[in-house]
């Protein structure tokens, strides 16, 4: 007879559970009959001891199993998805969707929201006037039909268990466990139902995980797991020590990500946009130039499809923050480094972010770095600029930047290329 204390106390010692006891242990909790605190107790435990590769399957099997999947047999094109860690600045997907359509694939890209420090697409999306992220499955693929990409919520039927499962890691302590990050990522994932996925992990004082072995043990576990579970699946390593591109917060974003798929976009933001696009084409089989969707403004089109298809405009223009603040160079010299995380906890100080799930966000505020690493600057010369609906927010924001502009004399080698790695297997 299986019961929950026998599986809290034989994972605590270090030992591994079966696929019926994990099947069981599941289906008992989604019946009430497992308590919270014992399901936090077996979490505690697996934050510690980790779990194996059968373990981690089957436990990321039964959360798909908990709740429904998404049929895309219906779209006639490849179905291929992209899955961020989360940064500052990262607006990718809001390139990356239309163009990887305008390239041939159907990219159906359920997102999230922000919280803390890390922007989150929706809430960009939902800048724009009319927008809507609730969609039905059937509308989401029409849309898909249609436009070729989406961008909505996940629907509550998808990975419902894992809903449960985050709502205890969050509130115990245990959200930084790599097979609990790994199985509640790749459950939603994969009961999405695209054929392939490509992941995007973030590494850096910006990321989620800020060191690059942890980073890599993630993303190779994800790509483990979409294998084993039949999704053509890779991920690349990119790095977020700075903002992706120029603009960190909501509306600016759009505004950024708009000036991108029209050509202007900042060089480390589409050498992150280019390698993910061309790794999204490769495991979908099509063999396109995502280069030429965008100088040909094809791109640009599948992006304006798609923002219609899902009830926004557009031609709208964004709401702008209407205080603004400038943040200068102290002394003269070389911009060796502008933090990341300092930079984000600025955003969200500002009002671009969320600390709770229910608190609301505003479109308008952000930051926009007028200066990036490596570039020569004077003093007084503008580095950043923020944006508030509130000019009070202005000395909290600031507090946040307090060490994150480094200034040097020498001038600093490159910066690094902003893809680290690729792991396909």
């Amino acid at each position: 007879m299986t019961d929950a204390v026998s599986l809290i106390q034989r994972k605590r010692d270090g030992g591994t559970l079966t696929d019926a006891e994990i099947r069981w242990l599941f289906t008992a909790y989604a019946d009430d009959e497992v308590a919270d605190e014992q399901m936090s107790a077996l979490l505690m435990a697996i934050f510690f001891q980790g779990m194996d590769t059968a373990e981690l399957r089957t436990w990321t099997a039964a959360m798909i199993d908990s709740g429904d999947r998404l049929d895309l047999s219906p779209v006639t094109r490849p179905t291929v998805d992209k899955h961020s860690t989360g940064g500052v600045g990262d607006k990718v997907s809001l390139i990356l969707a239309p163009l990887v359509a305008a390239c041939g694939a159907a990219v159906p890209q359920l997102s999230g929201r922000g919280l803390g420090h890390t922007g989150g697409t929706l809430d960009k999306l939902d800048a724009i006037p009319g927008f809507t992220s609730a969609l039905s499955p059937e509308r989401t693929i029409q849309i898909l039909q249609e436009a070729g990409a989406v961008i909505a919520a996940a629907g509550s039927g998808l990975a419902p268990a894992d809903r449960r499962l985050y709502a205890l890691r969050d509130v115990t302590g245990t959200v930084e466990s790599i097979p609990l990050i790994a199985s509640s990522i790749m459950s939603k994932k994969i009961a999405e139902g695209t054929e392939s996925l490509v992941l995007d992990v973030k590494v850096g004082t910006g990321a989620f995980m800020k060191s690059y072995d942890k980073a890599r043990q993630l993303a190779q576990t994800m790509v483990t797991l979409g294998r084993e579970h039949g999704v053509r699946t890779a991920a690349l390593l990119t790095r977020m020590d700075q903002p992706l591109g120029n603009a960190v917060g909501n509306a600016v974003e759009v505004e950024e990500s708009v000036q991108a798929l029209q050509g202007n976009g900042p060089p480390d933001l589409m050498r992150v946009t280019y390698a993910l696009a061309e790794r999204m084409l490769a495991l979908a089989g099509i063999n396109a130039d995502p280069r030429e969707k965008i100088a040909s403004g094809a791109a640009y089109e599948a992006y304006r499809a798609m923002i219609r298809a899902q009830g926004g405009d557009p031609e709208a223009r964004l709401r702008q923050a209407p205080h603004t603040k400038v943040i200068t160079a102290a002394t003269t010299g070389w911009l060796a480094s502008l933090d990341a995380l300092g930079v984000g906890v600025a955003a969200w100080r500002l009002g671009a972010g969320r600390a709770r799930k229910e608190d609301p966000v505003s479109a308008a505020a952000g930051i926009i770095c007028l200066a990036k690493p490596g570039d020569k600057l004077t003093r007084g010369e503008p580095v950043l600029e923020l944006r508030a609906d509130d000019e009070r927010r202005f000395a909290a924001a600031e507090q946040a930047l307090d060490q994150a502009i480094v200034i040097e004399a020498d001038q600093p080698p490159p910066p690094p290329d902003p893809v680290i790695e690729l792991i396909e297997g």
